[in-house]
């Protein structure tokens, strides 16, 4: 959403959302997924630095909420800029490394002609597609619905911060519980 606004375009945003999922689905295809499940502190490391930086980019939002000005077009920002920040938000987000850990493997068949990573990594890309078309469509939508509606986009966009924050710290306070 806040690519939609800020932005002249979703792709790069997207598209580091996106890479941030096909390299949980290659570390899961990899097999490292099981041995990263093996040891704790790899998993409380990834859940903290995740949840950190959703802290951090919940309180960006709230500092500087994405409110468009009607008719006017906003600077694009680096295309690469964006690209990592999307990157950032999926690769360092450890329920998408754990969705992908628990849910792809199960759904392989050992019997099947070809090999469970090539099954895992198929599952992966069907997921992929999938949220390409949903980020973008979301993306999309913000920026036309949301656009030429100001107050409408800084509450979306504040009410989206605020659940960034909420997110991060039930995360790190989930961590601090378990330790």
């Amino acid at each position: 959403m806040s690519a939609g606004l800020r932005h002249r375009s979703v792709v790069p945003a997207v598209a580091g959302l996106l890479s941030g999922h096909l390299a949980a689905t290659a570390v899961v295809a990899a097999g490292v997924g099981v041995l990263v499940a093996n040891q704790p502190v790899v998993l409380t490391v990834l859940a903290v630095a995740g949840a950190a930086y959703l802290v951090w980019l919940g309180i960006g939002m709230l500092r500087n909420p994405a409110v468009p000005h009607a008719g006017a077009d906003q600077p694009s920002g680096s295309w690469l800029r964006q690209a990592l920040k999307g990157a950032g938000i999926s690769g360092l987000n450890p329920k998408v490394f754990l969705l992908f850990l628990a849910l792809l493997p199960q759904f392989t068949n050992p019997h099947a002609g070809w090999p469970a990573a090539g099954q895992i990594v198929a599952l992966g890309l069907v997921h992929v597609a999938s949220c390409a078309v949903v980020y973008t469509g979301v993306g999309a939508g913000a920026r036309v619905v949301l656009r030429t509606r100001p107050t409408a986009a800084r509450t979306v966009t504040r009410i989206s911060g605020i659940a960034m924050v909420a997110i991060g710290v039930v995360l790190l306070v989930e961590q601090l519980m378990h330790r």
